[in-house]
């Protein structure tokens, strides 16, 4: 019985899991600022490849 109260106490005075979800939650917002960003980014690629194809499509006419 002490041995299980003794592991008991070991268990909830380890920090190990605490560090790897944090860990976990950092990389989590890091992903979703990087797909944010590539996401904005696509757009405003693709807008200016439209525009350029378009001018061209203007400039062949």
């Amino acid at each position: 019985m002490k041995t299980i109260l003794k592991n008991l106490g070991q268990f909830l005075r380890d920090e190990e899991g605490v560090t790897a979800i944090e860990y976990g939650l950092i990389a989590a917002l890091i992903a979703v600022v990087i797909i944010a960003s590539v996401k904005f980014v696509g757009t405003q690629l693709d807008a200016t490849f439209n525009k350029v194809a378009t001018e061209l499509e203007a400039a062949n006419s």
